[in-house]
């Protein structure tokens, strides 16, 4: 899965080891942010390998699971980035169906879907239970605004430039490949909003520059690059 180089597989190793690392006894709550295109699913997918490798179960998720309804996320204006940023997630059944029961004092029970933007339609997913050990990594946009800042026990944020990302994001059949198209204006001033409300990057465990997807780089945080 992904691309495999040494400086790839260094920085998801170190990731890795510091998230088991932070708790023995409980799950741990990873976050992985960054904007449209950024790499965080494939990402999160290859931290989780390696979270199992060093021995703890991973349960993924996304955000992009608990979608508000279209007419709650577009109610602002189809091409609205406040709507974008305020209005395209439920947070509420985020923490209800997911962060609260992983988080100590839960239950265990969770889901990893709510709701299912492409076809509108809530998603009847069954309940499962967390291993008391297990490692939650959970992949999306805008995971550190305030009211899921404090569920994240570690979180990287992957940093990739708009001229990057947003052709990444067209070649998966997501929008015009230009960041200054209009049609895009609603998702990169919407992340705009985001970086300048909530300061990502000052939140984040680590931050990763992974405008190179072969050659990801820490800038800040941990943990170190060893390759």
């Amino acid at each position: 899965m992904g691309i495999r180089t040494p400086r790839r597989t260094a920085v998801l190793q170190g990731v890795a080891e510091t998230a088991v690392s932070a708790q023995t006894d409980r799950v741990v709550r990873v976050g992985v942010d960054g904007v449209d295109g950024a790499g965080k699913t494939v990402f999160g997918d290859e931290l989780a390998e390696r979270v199992e490798a060093l021995g703890r179960p991973a349960v993924r998720a996304s955000v992009d699971d608990f979608h508000n309804p279209r007419h709650v996320r577009h109610h602002r204006g189809r091409a609205s980035p406040e709507g974008f940023f305020l209005d395209s997630y439920d947070y509420d059944s985020l923490r209800e169906a997911l962060l609260d029961p992983l988080s100590p004092g839960g239950d265990g029970r969770y889901r990893t879907a709510v709701f299912d933007h492409e076809s509108d339609q809530p998603v009847e997913e069954t309940w499962a239970r967390a291993p008391v050990d297990a490692v939650l990594i959970v992949d999306g946009i805008f995971l550190h605004r305030p009211e899921l800042l404090g569920y994240w026990d570690h979180s990287a944020f992957l940093h990739v430039d708009f001229e990057v990302s947003i052709p990444r994001g067209a070649q998966r059949g997501y929008g015009d490949a230009d960041p200054l198209a209009p049609s895009n204006r609603r998702y990169v001033e919407g992340q705009r909003l985001y970086f300048e409300l909530c300061r990502p990057t000052e939140h984040a465990s680590v931050v990763i520059d992974n405008n190179d997807l072969a050659e990801p780089r820490i800038i800040r945080g941990r943990p170190p690059v060893r390759a």
